[in-house]
């Protein structure tokens, strides 16, 4: 495939299209010669992994109002950053948030490094994350792929492999469209053009500037790319919450710093297994003696399982937790503040 002609048309599509976004500097700003922020840039990529753009741009907001620098994202408090953070799910993102932001302020001055290998060398960035920094912020050539960009290389070379086993081609074909010019302009135009034409369901390969290129479309079914092998059903396990209130305040408590929900204000709860858990067994793991009484279920799905709590709720007294009203339960992740509604609204 010659390359030029498809890049060409590429770009200029993304200069008459580019979606406004609070952390792009436009194209036309860009080429007047106004260059992006590394910080929103590398703050974006971190929340936008695993999560829409209508999702992210709130909060991406406001951490930009609470740390509008990364000095200042550095020297916050963790349980601030932890608690803003929460309902964007994949918490350990928030803690490499921290992580990284500390290094680049104690290690580089407040400045990230311009490389994609010296962005590699900080903590949390992999190689997705760091490309993609090197590409919008600084203008380096780089192969930046996520799953935008797979689906638009599996249509446009009609690839058969089905994902997963798949991305490595795939990365391998986008990084032979990669040139010297407006890198960083070429990696958001293929991003772009997998959110907004080249789409999941229903593409719109009448709007689509490289249509005259692609292979699915050609063959007639560009929306059965890409391929994907059958998913493995996610494990089930079963847990139980316990919602203690002390009037309109209720009893938190700060799971541990690594796991998963690490660092997280949370809902006291017992382990979470295979097996359902029994009444006696629920009490027994209870965090203080009271008059517990069911108060409903929830599901909740994570990445690599499903989850089914159990809900026991009581007024009363316990020690070591964290009294919180009732209004501030909005910060809690999303599982606790989806049980925590569930249980406070049940008939008791």
């Amino acid at each position: 495939m010659n390359a030029e002609p498809l890049r060409s048309a590429l770009l200029a599509w993304y200069d008459a299209h580019a979606r406004d976004l609070p952390w792009r500097v436009a194209p036309a700003a860009r080429a007047a010669g106004r260059k992006p922020d590394p910080y929103r840039v590398w703050l974006s990529e971190v929340m936008l992994q695993q999560t829409t753009v209508p999702h992210a741009t709130p909060y991406f907001l406001k951490f930009l109002a609470a740390w509008p620098t990364v000095t200042d994202l550095a020297n916050a408090e963790d349980g601030e950053v932890m608690a803003a953070w929460a309902g964007l799910g994949y918490y350990a993102r928030a803690r490499n948030l921290l992580a990284c932001a500390r290094a680049v302020a104690r290690d580089h001055a407040g400045r990230f490094p311009e490389t994609e290998e010296g962005l590699r060398g900080l903590p949390g960035l992999g190689p997705y994350t760091a490309a993609a920094v090197a590409a919008i912020a600084f203008d380096r050539p780089a192969n930046v792929v996520d799953g935008n960009v797979e689906r638009v290389m599996a249509r446009l070379f009609a690839l058969e492999a089905p994902l997963p086993e798949a991305k490595p081609e795939l990365k391998r074909l986008a990084g032979a469209l990669v040139g010297d010019d407006r890198p960083g302009d070429w990696a958001q135009a293929l991003m772009d053009l997998g959110a907004v034409v080249c789409r999941p369901k229903t593409p719109l390969c009448d709007r689509c500037p490289i249509a005259p290129h692609c292979a699915a479309l050609a063959a007639g079914d560009p929306e059965s790319y890409p391929r994907r092998s059958r998913k493995p059903d996610r494990p089930h396990r079963y847990g139980v919450a316990y919602l203690l209130t002390r009037g309109e305040e209720v009893a938190l408590v700060r799971r541990p710093p690594s796991g998963l929900l690490g660092g997280m204000l949370a809902l006291p709860t017992s382990d979470w297994r295979a097996g359902r858990w029994s009444e006696t067994e629920a009490l027994a793991a209870a965090p203080a003696p009271a008059a517990w009484r069911p108060a409903g279920e929830v599901e909740h799905g994570f990445t690599h399982f499903t989850l089914t709590l159990s809900l026991l709720r009581a007024e009363g007294q316990a020690e070591g937790v964290i009294w919180t009203r009732r209004a501030g339960l909005e910060a809690l992740p999303s599982v606790f503040l989806k049980a925590a509604r569930a249980g406070l609204n049940a008939l008791l």
